[in-house]
């Protein structure tokens, strides 16, 4: 079964006019991916009433996120063999199945050690999302319009995080943390009744990724590829790799004390200060969408990354070295995270040229397995610097990481770049 044939009545896979079932593919897999980026945030919002529940202090529940993010990042990895192996559809139910589950154990936990376990499932269930949704896009949307549906999906899973404070500590509010997590439980239940509704649509990308068809056009070409782990001789793909830990460490000195240094730092009003991040993530949105646009040629996508990039490390160098009144600090994280969002789409072209045929959900496993190796990292770092009155070394350090994307956005390119180019319509 080739791309064509996997396609729906009135779209052409890799080409055409965009047609109903592209849209719909997208929209399905961006409800799940801000499934995914809610349930990253499943217990850090409910850290005070967990804490009284459980008499337990800030050590032991930070170490519950990172129990979520080294069960995400070793299972995210292995996820993605698991995806070429037996297609995205199925691991996708069983993610989505395992929010379910998680939510459940959480939400009746009766005491810390299951907490963990909650933490351990929800973050078993989060490690397949990247693999899966990337396997689905790349093989389902033609490659003129990928940035764009990198966009929507990447907005997707910033609205997921914007949601989760607001749902789980609104409800907790009323009816207690316990109910709390329950509803969360039954927003990932609907989310999977919905990809349940849709899997004929999605059930088209493993068959293209996987199939004769999509080894076709470049199964002449021996490379380090055609062997289960070939891939993992890529150079480009542990650039891509470094290129997404570099990121995490980045964003999460932003997430955890980006805005506390900030306070500390220009005499902002604690107000003001919880209003940065908000900000932030409202601006890397709309910076999202504008780079979803701007990156519809591939060739681009290494100059426009760095482009974001650097717009991001000259604000966190500002914010690090100038005095400034307090009002000026979220309007520099408002241009921040434009910069940053810009750079999404591109970043994911990028990882789409690294992947040989056949490899796309094992590519996008490793790669992306960096995000939560940084991601577990990042705040104890940062936090040390913090504890010893230094905010202004957080900013030097989130700028000196955003410098370094751009130096890896270029190697991943021209490393990339050295591999034959994917014909126009043909899957990955």
């Amino acid at each position: 079964m080739n791309a064509s044939a996997a396609a729906l009545p009135g779209e052409v896979a890799g080409a055409g006019t965009p047609g109903r079932g592209d849209r719909r593919t997208v929209a399905v897999v961006s409800v799940a991916h801000a499934c995914s980026h809610f349930f990253h945030l499943i217990i850090a919002p409910l850290f005070p009433w967990l804490k009284d529940a459980f008499g337990v202090g800030y050590a032991e529940l930070g170490l519950l996120m990172t129990v979520f993010f080294v069960v995400s990042g070793v299972g995210q990895a292995l996820a993605g063999f698991l995806v070429d192996r037996i297609g995205a559809v199925p691991v996708l139910f069983a993610s989505l199945a395992a929010f379910v589950v998680a939510a459940l154990v959480l939400a009746t936990a009766p005491n810390y050690a299951m907490l963990v376990v909650g933490c351990m499932l929800a973050g078993l269930g989060n490690s397949a999302f990247h693999p899966v949704d990337y396997s689905i896009l790349n093989a389902r949307i033609p490659p003129p319009r990928l940035a764009r549906a990198y966009a929507v999906h990447s907005v997707a899973g910033n609205l997921g995080w914007a949601l989760a404070p607001v749902f789980l500590v609104g409800i907790t509010g009323l009816a207690g943390w316990r109910v709390a997590i329950g509803a969360a439980g039954l927003l990932a239940a609907g989310a999977l009744a919905l990809v349940w509704t849709h899997r004929t649509l999605l059930a088209g990308a493993p068959v293209s990724v996987l199939g004769t068809a999509a080894r076709a056009p470049r199964a002449a070409a021996a490379g380090p590829a055609e062997s289960a782990l070939g891939f993992m001789r890529l150079p480009a793909v542990w650039l891509s790799f470094l290129f997404f830990f570099t990121l995490a460490v980045s964003f999460g000195g932003i997430q955890t004390f980006g805005p506390e240094a900030a306070r500390m730092l220009h005499d902002v009003a604690p107000a003001w200060a919880a209003m940065c991040l908000t900000v932030y993530m409202l601006s890397s949105a709309a910076g999202t969408l504008v780079g979803g646009w701007a990156a519809g040629d591939e060739s681009r996508a290494e100059s426009i990354v760095g482009a974001g990039y650097a717009v991001a490390t000259v604000v966190s160098l500002v914010l690090a070295l100038v005095a400034m009144p307090a009002w000026v600090v979220p309007v520099l994280f408002g241009l921040m995270g434009f910069g940053s969002g810009t750079a999404g789409p591109a970043r994911d072209l990028l990882v789409r040229r690294a992947s040989p045929p056949g490899a796309t959900g094992r590519v996008y496993g490793l790669v992306y397995s960096g995000l939560d190796a940084g991601m577990a990292i990042a705040p104890a770092a940062f936090g040390w610097m913090m504890d010893r009155g230094m905010p202004g070394a957080v900013w030097l350090g989130i700028a000196l990481f955003q410098g370094l994307l751009i130096a890896n956005a270029m190697s991943v390119g021209r490393a990339a770049g050295r591999r034959a180019p994917v014909p126009a319509g043909s899957a990955r």
